[in-house]
Parts: C-alpha cells; sequence; structure tokens
C-alpha cells in the first residue's frame, strides 16, 4: 500500500500526529505525487500551527484523488494494525490496549473477540490473571490477522521510512 493511501486510516483514527504530516508529504512527493497543497505541507515545519497541517493534509489528497476513509474502516484498521502488531511481537498486549485510542466497531467475530479481550483488561489485574489475559489477546490477535482482508499493506511501526509511528501512552 502506497505511504499516503496507507496514512488515511491513521489520520482519521488519530494515531497520526499532526506534526509528522510534513515529513509524510515530503516522502510522498519523492514517491511521485504532486500537488500544490501536498509541495507547501512538505515545506511547513513540523511546529506549525496543526490545523493549517490538518487542512493542507486534507486539500492535498483531495487533490491527488486520496479519499479519508470513514471512521468504522479507520477504527477497524486500527484494531487489525494493533492485532498484527501484538502477534509480530511489535507491540506488547498492554501497548494494545494503551494504543486503542477510539471507539472501534467490530464486525467480525475475529474483531469482536480480539476487541473483547482487550476490554477486559484492567490494571488491578492480579498477577496470576495477567498471563491467562495475555495468552487469550495474542491467540485473539493471531486469529484476527489470518481472517481478515484488511490487514494487507497495514504494516507496524519500524518499516522503510516510518515517519508516521504510533503516539506513546
Amino acid at each position: 500500500m502506497d505511504l499516503l493511501q496507507h496514512s488515511t486510516w491513521r489520520y482519521v483514527a488519530e494515531v497520526l500526529p499532526p506534526a509528522e504530516l510534513p515529513l509524510l508529504a515530503a516522502h510522498a512527493l519523492v514517491d511521485g505525487h504532486d500537488s500544490p497543497a501536498l509541495r507547501e505541507l512538505a515545506g511547513l515545519p513540523r511546529r506549525s500551527d496543526e490545523t493549517e497541517i490538518r487542512e493542507l493534509y486534507v486539500q492535498a489528497l483531495d487533490e491527488l484523488g486520496i479519499r479519508l476513509p470513514d471512521e468504522e474502516t479507520a477504527g477497524r484498521r486500527l484494531l487489525v494494525s494493533l492485532a498484527v502488531g501484538l502477534a509480530n511481537a511489535e507491540l506488547s498486549p498492554k501497548e494494545v490496549v494503551d494504543r486503542l485510542s477510539m471507539t472501534v466497531a467490530a464486525r467480525t467475530p475475529e474483531e469482536t473477540q480480539f476487541l473483547s479481550i482487550a476490554a477486559d483488561y484492567s490494571e488491578w489485574m492480579s498477577a496470576d490473571e495477567l498471563p491467562g489475559w495475555e495468552h487469550g489477546l495474542r491467540s485473539a490477535a493471531h486469529s484476527l490477522t489470518v481472517s481478515t482482508e484488511l490487514g494487507s499493506g497495514i504494516g507496524m511501526p519500524g518499516s522503510r521510512r516510518d515517519c508516521l509511528r504510533f503516539p506513546r501512552a
């Protein structure tokens, strides 16, 4: 999946900080995308006004004919990306819970199970309960990653030119 396309669901799911968008725009230009708003966005400093950054990002997508996904699709992609990160040992179970930053609508049994187990986490879990919960979440993550078509091109932080990190909780 193209880096700019990939950014759209992360933007809607609010896991792509506005300060990262100018660098994303610069990478998109290098990758062959071009529009007036994309060039302007690429030239902004990271500490620019967030409203201006967001407006230029949305305008650049519009100029390039790239649509933002609806919140449900973005949330489902977030859920799958977290499952992929857990299944690939790039995230811990606790990091998965911390990064569920929006209300996610589950549409499949695998999404429902993963979300349900993640929601069962409590900081007051006993030391005896935690390993069982972690194992259940990892199993649900594996089931979700092998059952979904939403995962293609999702990727996780650490991939090529990854300027699109998850925010730390």
